[in-house]
């Protein structure tokens, strides 16, 4: 089961994108949505190589600890432990839960009793596996229609979501086509938070955004 002990301290995920960032610098918008009092990021640069994952990993480490944020980095376990970050968010086709507690164990990694595991989920028997596994918290989606989410089926749609809200008793963030304007009626499910990436990486004033949404969610 889940580490239900482990406090999920935050209700808005801010998931990287820089291809959304309009040409401005990720760190930049980044430090921006962080000012704006964002508490949780998950590097998710799929297309970069190791090398500059880890540097950009680097950086965001010392932006998130500025501001008392939680770094999250996506399947890279190597890289999370590396830089010390708070945890690793999987994907359904990466490590389990499981594994990576081992990998913990078997480097004595320092903090390892702290160190979070999101799984994303886009089934109820997804969510229900990814509790089974030991995740701490999970993503489900996409709830609305989002074109980063469109490889991963049809949206699932307000009612699914609260059914996995129910079922599972570890923290669910909404994820998928999350946007100011309907985040108030996907935190009413009984959703812990959602996972947002382009509402916020791709606003002209991410530090404003932020605001107003976690206005929306108070």
């Amino acid at each position: 089961m889940g580490s239900r002990g482990k406090k999920i301290d935050f209700n808005l995920y801010l998931i990287t994108d820089r291809k959304q960032a309009h040409g401005r610098e990720l760190l930049d918008v980044v430090e921006d949505a962080l000012k704006g009092g964002v508490k949780a990021v998950q590097l998710r640069e799929k297309d970069l190589s190791g090398r500059e994952l880890f540097e950009l990993a680097k950086d965001l480490r010392a932006i998130t600890k500025k501001y008392n944020a939680k770094l999250f980095i996506n399947d890279r376990v190597d890289i999370a432990i590396t830089v010390e970050a708070d945890g690793i968010h999987l994907g359904q086709n990466s490590f389990s839960p499981e594994d990576v507690k081992k990998i913990l164990r078997i480097t004595h990694h320092a903090h390892a009793s702290r160190f979070l595991i999101g799984v994303s989920t886009h089934s109820l028997q997804e969510a229900l596996n990814a509790e089974k596994e030991g995740a701490d918290f999970i993503t489900f989606g996409p709830v609305f229609y989002t074109k980063s989410k469109a490889r991963y089926g049809e949206p699932v749609g307000v009612d699914k979501l609260k059914e996995v809200v129910k079922t599972i008793n570890i923290p669910v963030f909404a994820i998928g086509g999350i946007k100011l304007k309907n985040i108030k009626e996907v935190i009413s499910t009984g959703a812990h938070g959602a996972a947002m990436i382009s509402e916020i990486i791709a606003a002209e004033k991410p530090k404003v955004m932020v605001r107003n949404l976690l206005e929306e969610i108070r």
